[in-house]
């Protein structure tokens, strides 16, 4: 089964899922938020998705962000709609910083950047859900 994260936005979401084995993970996709629950009810309807795990939108000294709201109502919706798939909060700090950086390291021109907003979301999404399995790693030794 694939673990899914979510890197949720006011407007774009960004979303990454594991391999079946868990070890790695990938973008999957941008949507727009407005289409978000959509999308994953028909996305874990054809795939066998364990837990989704979504960035929790914190500032710097650890207080939630002006997001975190939106999040929670999300999460709420979710839980009563989809209970069958638990979804938990993965600290965010910072992943949007380390994604615009793996895209400067990557190559990828200033113009692009701006230009493809969306590419950050999802590579978001993807640091949010390697360092949700590095932690799960870690607590296994």
């Amino acid at each position: 089964m694939r673990i899914l994260s979510i890197d949720y936005g006011k407007k774009r979401t960004g979303i990454a899922v594991t391999d079946p084995l868990q070890i790695i993970a990938n973008g999957l996709a941008t949507v727009s938020t407005f289409e978000l629950f959509d999308f994953l009810k028909a996305y874990v309807a054809r795939e066998s998705v364990e837990r989704i795990v979504i960035g929790k939108p914190m500032q710097p000294d650890g207080q939630p962000s002006e997001n975190f709201q939106r999040v929670e109502e999300f999460v709420r919706r979710w839980q009563k709609s989809m209970s069958g798939i638990p979804i938990e909060y993965y600290d965010e700090r910072f992943t949007s910083v380390m994604a615009h950086r793996a895209m400067i390291d990557a190559g990828v021109r200033k113009k692009a950047r701006r230009e493809n907003k969306g590419l950050v979301d999802e590579i978001s999404a993807t640091i949010i859900l390697q360092g949700y399995l590095e932690s799960r790693r870690q607590r296994h030794f």
